[in-house]
């Protein structure tokens, strides 16, 4: 992993908090806990990997706000909302904005283990991705003008014939082109050239 994942466990109740807490260490994921949205905020920013289990009711800023909130300044994690019964229409229209998931209390402690270890999955998925998009964009910044033309001809199923009569070039220069589209991209199958160029976009 290229940095720690945490769990982070924003709920005003103690007792949550402290059952939380418990639950998370009792299978050794490092957990942090605040007791409002605006203390999480203050600690937590865009630096961190985990996933966030946020109290749809809390005083002050909400679960569903405090969501809101991350996305705008780019803590970029899974989130799942912890509700009570009277809240699921609330929980629901979280996950319409982009939480992983909602879990009602009273919580069944394996099914919140479960879904906290699929976020946490998730979110290194995410991570993974945006890593690749950054190469694949660096590398793609190394291709000329002519070079972006084959490979977008490439990625789209043409023969090395046809490319050559859309750009009007010979066939053995359409065949240098990919030569050195391969190389500059790093890929080393037509299969991962076509990977890369479609993580660029």
């Amino acid at each position: 992993m290229p940095d720690q994942q945490t769990v982070f466990v924003v709920d005003d109740d103690d007792a949550v908090r402290e059952v939380l807490i418990w639950l998370m260490e009792s299978v050794q994921l490092p957990t942090e806990c605040y007791s409002t949205a605006k203390d999480f905020l203050d600690a937590v920013g865009p630096d961190r990997q985990g996933c966030a289990l946020l109290d749809v009711r809390m005083p002050g800023m909400s679960g569903i706000e405090l969501q809101r909130e991350m996305k705008r300044i780019g803590v970029d994690m899974p989130v799942i909302i912890i509700t009570g019964h009277g809240d699921v229409p609330m929980a629901v229209h979280a996950m319409k904005e982009g939480a992983f998931d909602f879990i009602e209390k009273p919580f069944n402690n394996q099914v919140l283990l479960d879904r906290v270890q699929a976020a946490l999955a998730q979110g290194q998925e995410a991570i993974k991705a945006k890593a690749e998009k950054a190469v694949a964009e660096k590398r793609m910044e190394q291709l000329t003008e002519r070079e972006r033309q084959v490979l977008g001809h490439v990625v789209a199923g043409d023969t090395n014939k046809a490319i050559a009569r859309s750009l009007d070039i010979s066939t053995k220069t359409v065949e240098a082109h990919r030569a050195k589209v391969m190389r500059k991209m790093g890929a080393g199958s037509l299969a991962e050239l076509v990977r890369l160029a479609n993580t660029e976009n």
